[in-house]
């Protein structure tokens, strides 16, 4: 028998134990549990990505279950696993590795489990062999990611156009695909840019990594400036936004706010304020909704009201970017203040199809949301 079927009535009985009593029409055979394998729900891209997801949730009126796995390869090929044991008909993760994603998929394939990536796509060119067992897979739907090359090289253009010429680089964990490829961004851009500017050239440092926590950020940046006094500006690369407090608190702590800019990925809560007083000089990312559309890619799948089973689905998102206080505003008042898609608009979002879901999502912007949201009223 397989594992999920034989393992979801202990779930039931495990779950009610745990959280208390529950109705027997929380595991009727129509409803439909979705499981979120994510690096943290209580970081600050984390719990954006849980806000949105939970927003989600109540529209569709289904359940979701979530594993914090801390980006541990053993704990989130687990926490497939304990998702599939706990009955949930499809799965969406973050963060996974490529080799990851051999586990996952054959756990998945093995329980008739649909399977989603979020902000993350196994690499073809690096790992084919992966890539291939993902398309081949009937319950692999695919993954919601970003252009991370493109991000990284226009994320380091923000700081060579602000006259920064010697970046140092924070990176989270060493071969994570996401990662990856925004190296090659920020490698790229500064490429372009010396061979453009002979005489005014910039220079990359080789990374630190930090991990995913504020500490390692901190650490990190603290090695990059003793390493190098004349430091003048700062990629960490992401990790959750964790790492890059860490980053700027050690740049604060060394009295380097005005010497050295910081730009990244993963939007701060107050990065309004950061821009203001120069802590910051520009970041991207900021929409968290690429859990979002995943969770529509494995619901569409478990309903089977779309063709996304089958096959495997490549849904690329739009990054934002902000490098001043004036573009922080709108960010801030429809993605922070508010969800950038309300309860009917979810439900519009899950009876499109392919096609129209792609449309929309590479149309995510803040003056899309601020449209949105005016019509709305």
């Amino acid at each position: 028998m397989k594992l999920k079927k034989l393992c979801q009535a202990v779930s039931a009985i495990a779950l009610a134990t745990t959280v208390g009593a529950v109705s027997s029409s929380a595991f009727a055979a129509d409803d439909i549990k979705i499981g979120v394998s994510i690096w943290s729900s209580t970081d600050v891209l984390g719990s954006d990505s849980k806000r949105m997801l939970d927003a989600a949730a109540d529209a569709l009126d289904i359940e979701l279950q979530y594993v914090d796995q801390g980006h541990v390869s053993e704990r989130v090929t687990a926490s497939i696993e304990q998702l599939v044991a706990a009955g949930c008909q499809g799965i969406i993760v973050c963060n996974s590795a490529d080799t990851e994603m051999v586990s996952a998929i054959k756990t998945c394939n093995d329980n008739e489990v649909y399977l989603a990536q979020f902000y993350r796509i196994i690499s073809q060119s690096a790992n084919p062999q992966i890539y291939k067992m993902a398309e081949s897979s009937p319950y692999f739907v695919g993954a919601v990611h970003e252009d991370e090359p493109a991000n990284g090289e226009a994320l380091v253009n923000i700081l060579l156009e602000k006259g920064c010429r010697n970046i140092g680089l924070i990176g989270w964990e060493q071969g994570d695909a996401t990662w990856l490829g925004r190296w090659e961004g920020y490698r790229a851009g500064v490429e372009k840019w010396n061979k453009a500017h002979p005489d005014d050239q910039a220079k990359l440092s080789e990374p630190q990594y930090a991990g995913t926590s504020s500490e390692g950020g901190s650490k990190a940046a603290e090695a990059l400036m003793a390493a190098d006094p004349s430091l003048d500006a700062l990629i960490p690369a992401g990790g959750g936004g964790d790492p890059l407090l860490g980053a700027v608190a050690a740049v604060e702590r060394a009295g380097k706010i005005n010497d050295i800019a910081v730009v990244s990925t993963d939007f701060l809560p107050d990065l309004g304020e950061r821009l203001k007083n120069g802590s910051m000089a520009g970041q991207s990312g900021g929409h968290y909704c690429d859990p979002l559309y995943a969770l529509m890619l494995v619901y569409n799948a478990v309903k089977s009201e779309g063709d996304y089973s089958g096959q495997f689905i490549d849904l690329t998102f739009p990054y934002l970017f902000v490098s001043s206080p004036e573009d922080y505003g709108d960010y801030d008042k429809y993605f922070e203040q508010a969800l950038p898609y309300n309860a009917e608009e979810i439900k519009a979002l899950a009876a499109m199809s392919l096609d129209e879901l792609k449309a929309a999502a590479a149309k995510l912007s803040i003056d899309d949301a601020a449209a949105r949201a005016q019509a709305a009223k």
